[in-house]
């Protein structure tokens, strides 16, 4: 597919049933992890992918550039499990990169000091750091994992490389990490990072999550207002609600996943690692792209076949994810399976 076949043809809107223009695409780029969070995967057992039938970065790459290309998206994340344990990452984001988007990644920071760098020469614009805890102990029992020293250098390291925004994710759960609320926003304003509070949602491994264990978004804003005054921002299509703190502190976010969702305004759809489109994080089918990939079809071929078949595939996406509802299924995939 040459620049000169795509010029010709001008980008459609991707609207999906309820008048949604997708735009953002979250590439998961393997199933794997070095972290075994409890609430997202056992400690022993996991079954990984078998390697021959996780996407290339060709594969990726030629699937994202229809997405940009026909379709007109402006933005790409790239997640796992934990993206920086895939071999050469920066050559996959200097290839979207290359496509003149906006281009992210959401990784735990474990082994950020030796690959913040080289992702930002490569055109990283922006990076999201999962963090659940400051106490070194609880982030030991909460991952399995002794790390919480090398992901907090692995945020300076990230500061140091000139990615910008970087943000930290961080899952409240009741009974478990709540009380570490005014600890990370804090920590956010020291380090000049955004911390970006998550409601917890029903993806984990097992049967953990119930609504008690859910910390709202309005209770975790209101202890963060009553030490330091802040004033909202005005909301784009982004998950999360932000603050700008009064005295110049910085920004912080919540996302209100369950007690506030914001399906309404949802422009986002995903690519697994196995290659595999889902149209919502929750969603309950998939549609194979892999297949397509890897078939006989080549060049305009094969490039209107994956724009017929993503067409097809947001056709289908539902008005929201009915979390705590009665119609509320749970994905049989987790968290680390789709790319969460």
């Amino acid at each position: 597919m040459s620049v000169a076949t795509t010029a010709q043809r001008p980008a459609e809107d991707l609207v999906d049933p309820f008048g949604r223009t997708v735009g953002d695409l979250r590439i998961s780029v393997t199933d794997r992890c070095n972290f075994r969070c409890q609430y997202c995967m056992p400690a022993e057992g996991m079954k990984w992918l078998p390697r021959s039938e996780i996407l290339s970065f060709e594969e990726i790459e030629q699937f994202a550039r229809v997405c940009v290309e026909r379709f007109g998206f402006e933005s790409i994340r790239l997640t796992g499990g934990e993206p920086l344990v895939r071999a050469h990452l920066p050559r996959l984001v200097e290839r979207l990169a290359g496509l003149g988007v906006d281009v992210a990644l959401t990784t735990n920071g474990a082994t950020l000091r030796m690959h913040a760098k080289p992702l930002a020469d490569a055109g990283l614009s922006r990076i999201n750091i999962s963090l659940d805890s400051l106490q070194r102990e609880r982030f030991l029992e909460l991952t399995r994992r002794d790390e919480l020293d090398r992901v907090l250098d692995g945020i300076d390291a990230a500061i140091d490389a000139g990615l910008a925004p970087v943000k930290i994710n961080t899952v409240m759960m009741r009974g478990i990490n709540d009380d570490e609320v005014v600890d990370f926003a804090r920590f956010g304003r020291e380090r000049g990072v955004e911390v970006r509070f998550i409601e917890f949602m029903p993806l984990e491994a097992g049967d953990v999550w119930t609504s008690d264990v859910v910390v709202p978004a309005d209770e975790i804003l209101a202890a963060i207002s009553a030490e330091f005054a802040t004033e909202p921002i005005l909301r784009s299509s982004e998950p999360a609600e932000r603050y700008r703190y009064l005295d110049g502190g910085g920004q912080v976010g919540v996302i209100a996943s369950v007690t506030k969702p914001f399906c309404g305004n949802c422009d986002r759809v995903r690519l697994t690692a196995e290659g595999q489109f889902r149209t919502c994080l929750f969603a309950l089918n998939e549609f194979d792209m892999r297949t397509i990939l890897r078939s006989d079809a080549v060049g305009g071929e094969l490039e209107d076949q994956l724009v017929e078949a993503i067409r097809s595939a947001v056709g289908t996406k539902w008005a929201g994810h009915s979390i705590g509802q009665v119609n509320f299924i749970k994905p049989k995939r987790t968290m680390s399976q789709i790319g969460g």
